[in-house]
C-alpha cells in the first residue's frame, strides 16, 4: 500500500484534507493521545495481560481515531462554508466520501 505525501490528497479525493490552522492543533493532540493508547495496549499484550483487560483500551483507542477523523472532516465542511470559492478547497461531495470512510 502506497502512501501519499502529507501536502497532497488522496487519489480521488482532491483537496478533501483542509483542515484549518485552528483546528489543526487540537486534531493532533487528538491522534498522539491514541498513539499513546495504542502504545499501552501493545504493552499490555506484551505483558500477557488478559483480554478482558485489553479490549476495552483497544476500544478505547479506535473510537480516539475514530474522533480525529470526524474532527478532521468537520474542520473540512467548515473550511468549505467559510471559503467557498477558494482554490484546491474540496467539494461537499469529496468530504462526503471522507465520511463515509469512516462511518
Amino acid at each position: 500500500m502506497t502512501t501519499q505525501p502529507p501536502s497532497q490528497p488522496a487519489p480521488g479525493v482532491a483537496g478533501a484534507t483542509d483542515i484549518s490552522s485552528a483546528d489543526l492543533p487540537r486534531i493532533i493532540n487528538r491522534l498522539r493521545r491514541a498513539e499513546g493508547q495504542l502504545a499501552g495496549v501493545i504493552r499490555m499484550l506484551e505483558d500477557g495481560r488478559s483480554c478482558r483487560d485489553v479490549v476495552p483500551q483497544l476500544a478505547a483507542v479506535s473510537k480516539a481515531l475514530d474522533r480525529a477523523g470526524f474532527a478532521i472532516v468537520a474542520s473540512g465542511l467548515r473550511e468549505c462554508m467559510i471559503h467557498p470559492d477558494a482554490e484546491g478547497k474540496a467539494d461537499l461531495a469529496d468530504l462526503e466520501k471522507l465520511f463515509l470512510a469512516l462511518a
